[in-house]
């Protein structure tokens, strides 16, 4: 069986749901691939083999349904939370990756919470942090809301246009053209975070002068 014969016997309900639980898994705050499974459905959807606006729609319920749900986690859970998704994944929950997160937080406010929708590292922060920090509910839903319908609608509606004005090419190549299309989209997706990761402000470490003038002023208490 070919690919592109293998893709089409794949029940269009079972790609919605796939959609709507790797993206509110990650918005719930475990680290998943939820832009590149958007990204890989609304290709599909250009060739007719599902409907974008399902698509669209489950990314959204995926991403404001996991996002508060991560939210309430964090408004009980507190800072232990936080540390033991740390231990659990270091790589995306390091001491330097959540002091960044809440500075976001506190400079921006419900901003933090729609732009991090855009932001790999954030997406994963914005649902838990926002309840450990206390933010308003009513706040943190508007935000979530606003964030998930323009970053899934809008990504799902940007990736079927370009599946749809690749369609000849891809007819030409079969489903390996849009395997090749899916691999070049996640290389782009890698490559964005990876610089973005480089460019991240880490927390800064107290300097060695910070550290003698405090040991110099501390009472000794004799």
């Amino acid at each position: 069986m070919h690919l592109q014969q293998w893709v089409e016997t794949i029940p269009p309900l079972a790609v919605y749901l796939v959609v709507g639980l790797v993206i509110g898994i990650e918005s719930l705050g475990i680290p998943l691939p939820g832009e590149i499974v958007l990204v890989t459905a609304a290709l599909m959807s250009s060739q007719g083999t599902i409907n974008p606006w399902i698509v669209g729609a489950c990314a959204i319920a995926g991403a404001v349904i996991g996002d508060s749900i991560g939210y309430s986690i964090g408004r009980k859970g507190g800072k232990p939370l936080l540390d033991k998704l740390g231990r659990k994944f270091p790589k995306h929950f390091s001491p330097g990756h959540i002091a960044t997160a809440e500075l976001s937080f506190e400079r921006w406010g419900m901003w933090a919470v729609f732009v991090g929708r855009f932001v790999a590292l954030l997406r994963i922060f914005a649902g838990p942090l926002a309840g450990v920090l206390k933010m308003p509910y009513w706040k943190f839903l508007i935000a979530n809301a606003l964030g998930g319908i323009v970053w899934a609608g809008g990504t799902t509606a940007v990736i079927y246009n370009v599946g749809v004005v690749a369609e000849p090419w891809i007819k030409r190549f079969g489903y390996f053209g849009l395997a090749a299309a899916v691999l070049f989209g996640i290389g782009s997706f890698l490559f964005v975070q990876r610089r973005a990761r480089a460019h991240t402000p880490t927390e800064p470490e107290p300097s060695p002068t910070e550290g003698t003038a405090e040991s110099v002023a501390a009472p000794t208490g004799e």
